[in-house]
């Protein structure tokens, strides 16, 4: 029912569009077409005028309505030269912006059809393509030089102190996964994904540097101050890890890993204090359309101190021993159990 009401709706739209303009083309005909397509001028020069004056009155109410308010100061080293890059881009493309609309629409409403003057025929300068050429080129090279260099810094090497941690994309969460004391992930294979086994990810548990290793879900810890390189990739379809509060963004490919690195600036808790909002959370999102739940595929950073992310990961048990409980050592065996029962009783 819904479709059809917005079918009869455009549908409606449509005619009355064409009705007016049937109108509009009878009245030329009645008043004399000349008559009548100079005073149309008249009105649309004006109407350029105040579009020029209230769009630029807009866009001024709109950048000081929302400046800093939608997504507040870069959490990241790397996102404060992200943001200057931003800033230097829109400081040159909205003097291009200003320059160009006022003259289109200034130009527009002073060179409007007249009796009194006639259009003059100016089809080629070559000094003047040469400006509009050369010009926006060296503005644009630059523009690309600032991207490339910010992209490379953050998908190269990650400092030496830098943590990992292991990001995997799925429909619609987001698993996690941190070395353990050796700071190696241990290898896996996507044939022994086994959930049901709590082997989520595929980890291969004869590798050794496997069975330190800690997962989660939904749930990302970081160490403020402290780089971190995140190695992505996807279980299924393409994913993208976007951190908007760090200004960081990658792709997640199924079967092709991709990095990126970056230092958070900002606790939780200093965050909190900053945006003056006491429900603040860090968010990873999905920012590649990858299904129906595509919305809904959010998960949380939780940046904190070194002493709060050391007393985190020590309350974590390796996802080798949740998956291999018979390798617990803090898993009573049954055997032993019953061997200590039976000694108890033959002591008495």
């Amino acid at each position: 029912m819904q479709t059809f009401f917005i079918i009869v709706i455009l549908a409606l739209g449509f005619l009355i569009t064409f009705q007016i303009a049937k109108a509009s083309e009878y009245v030329a005909i009645l008043r004399g077409e000349e008559k009548s397509r100079k005073q149309t001028n008249k009105i649309n020069g004006f109407l350029l005028l105040v579009f020029l004056i209230v769009g630029l009155f807009g866009v001024y109410y709109c950048n000081e309505t929302l400046k800093g308010k939608i997504l507040g100061a870069a959490a990241s080293e790397q996102g404060v030269l992200i943001d200057k890059m931003l800033y230097i881009t829109i400081a040159i493309t909205g003097v291009v912006f200003f320059a160009t609309q006022i003259a289109l629409f200034w130009f527009s409403y002073k060179y409007q059809e007249s009796d009194k003057r006639k259009a003059y025929y100016y089809p080629h300068n070559n000094k003047l393509e040469v400006i509009w050429t050369v010009i926006p080129a060296i503005a644009l090279t630059v523009l690309v030089g600032f991207g490339l260099f910010y992209w490379f810094k953050i998908t190269g090497k990650a400092p030496k102190n830098a943590m990992v941690v292991e990001v995997t994309g799925k429909q619609f969460g987001w698993e996690f996964r941190y070395p353990g004391p050796d700071g190696i992930l241990g290898k896996k294979y996507y044939k022994y994904i086994d959930p049901a086994k709590n082997n989520s990810l595929g980890q291969i548990w004869d590798d050794p540097a496997n069975h330190d290793d800690v997962w989660m879900e939904q749930e990302m810890h970081l160490v403020v101050n402290k780089p971190v390189q995140l190695v992505i990739g996807s279980k299924d379809v393409i994913h993208d890890v976007g951190l908007v509060h760090f200004r960081m963004k990658m792709d997640a490919v199924p079967g092709t890993p991709t990095t990126m690195w970056f230092t958070p600036k900002y606790t939780t808790a200093e965050m909190k204090k900053i945006t003056g909002n006491p429900n603040f959370v860090y968010e990873i999102s999905c920012d590649q359309m990858c299904g129906k739940g595509h919305y809904s595929m959010r998960g949380t950073i939780v940046v904190e101190t070194q002493a709060e992310f050391d007393a985190w990961m020590a309350g974590k048990k390796p996802q080798y021993l949740v998956a291999n409980p018979d390798k617990d050592p803090s898993v009573a065996k049954p055997d032993s159990t019953k061997a200590i029962a039976s000694a108890a009783i033959n002591n008495k």
